[in-house]
């Protein structure tokens, strides 16, 4: 496996997870309570009626159009493989992209082409990965190809603006939904994709080509809590914080001389006015996300995570260029403040006292 990941590494969890764009707010306290009720002693139904109805309901579309996947990743790879095996010879993927899709078009022979009129299969992604905008390309795609899918792994955390994509032409894609980064529950892997009106062929193909069982009983849960009106609450209150927070880390970087690129996001792209040592920061505790791998070079990623994540990152990055004067200066520039005043600790799993820091993330958003 060559794919690049944020996230946990070789290293273990990191204590302060800026590399993965998930919900810092999270755990969803509805949603991991259903997890963890969920009957590990039994298969799921294999046809998964009742959650595919409730995904269906939710989404306002026929309950035919709904095609469970293991998550994100194994559906992109099922896709291409149904496409490449239909005949389908070429791929046209943004410029800069998530790698799986890439991936996926390579293991099947899929060479990319630059014009997505010539293309078999076309990505997209709003919001983008990494940058967290939307596609300029989007409404000249979804028109030129014939199977063209939408990656809407973010938009259950888009914190400003709005999708390129209107309701007839959203009926004309696939769309894709992995709602685990937006629940704080990434380690609960499971997806779903809804089949465009003209896409039932392509529907029943993807049906065939899955495994038995390809979502256990906890993806069965988290997705059956994803639909549910109380977490949808919590991820809107969720939603209100997080900006708070992205506006309180953009400054603190600026503080320190990055570049800060704007996004709709709970993330952002960044240029660093100095090399970073990452291996130094990871040793911290802190990890980044490198863009290179999705056609940004020189440029980090960072999700969103709470204050005092954010102090720990400003005085590793002052140390690593002007001592702890730089320090002082961003903190003063952005009003960082410790998480005295918020109740949030860091995010989920990263701190040696994680039942404390779940206890105050839930009393910030329900209070």
């Amino acid at each position: 496996m060559s794919h690049v990941h944020g996230g946990p590494d070789v290293h273990g969890v990191p204590r302060w997870d800026f590399s993965t764009n998930a919900n810092a707010c999270g755990p969803c306290p509805s949603a991991l309570a259903t997890v963890q009720r969920a009957d590990a002693a039994h298969y799921p139904d294999p046809a998964y009626a009742a959650l595919r109805a409730a995904l269906a309901d939710f989404h306002g579309v026929a309950a035919e159009r709904i095609v469970v996947a293991g998550s994100a990743s194994e559906c992109i790879a099922r896709l291409t493989a149904a496409v490449a095996g239909g005949g389908g010879q070429r791929v046209w993927l943004p410029a800069q992209a998530y790698g799986d899709y890439a991936h996926a078009a390579q293991v099947w022979g899929l060479p990319r082409v630059d014009d997505p009129a010539q293309a078999d299969l076309a990505w997209l992604c709003e919001p983008s990965s990494p940058r967290g905008v939307a596609e300029a390309a989007a409404p000249a795609v979804a028109d030129a190809c014939a199977v063209v899918v939408l990656d809407r792994a973010y938009e259950p955390l888009r914190l400003s603006g709005s999708g390129s994509l209107d309701s007839a032409a959203l009926d004309r894609v696939w769309q894709l939904w992995s709602p685990n980064k937006a629940l704080g529950l990434t380690g609960v892997r499971g997806a779903y994709a809804i089949a465009p009106l003209q896409g039932l062929p392509l529907a029943r193909r993807l049906e065939q080509l899955a495994p038995s069982w390809p979502l256990g009983a906890h993806a069965v849960a988290m997705l059956s809590a994803w639909v549910r009106p109380e977490t949808q609450h919590w991820l809107a209150q969720s939603r209100t914080l997080l900006a708070r927070w992205k506006a309180e880390q953009q400054a603190l970087l600026q503080g320190l001389g990055w570049q800060c690129l704007p996004s709709d996001t709970n993330y952002f792209c960044a240029r660093a006015p100095h090399p970073v040592d990452a291996a130094a920061l990871r040793a911290q505790g802190i990890k980044l996300r490198d863009t290179a791998s999705m056609g940004l070079p020189g440029h980090w990623r960072l999700g969103v995570l709470p204050p005092e994540a954010q102090a720990a990152l400003a005085e590793a990055l002052g140390h690593q260029v002007q001592g702890p004067e730089a320090v002082g200066q961003a903190r003063k520039g952005s009003q960082v403040q410790g998480t005295r005043g918020t109740g949030f600790a860091g995010p989920p799993g990263a701190s040696p006292h994680r039942g404390e820091d779940a206890q105050r993330r839930r009393g910030a958003i329900e209070s």
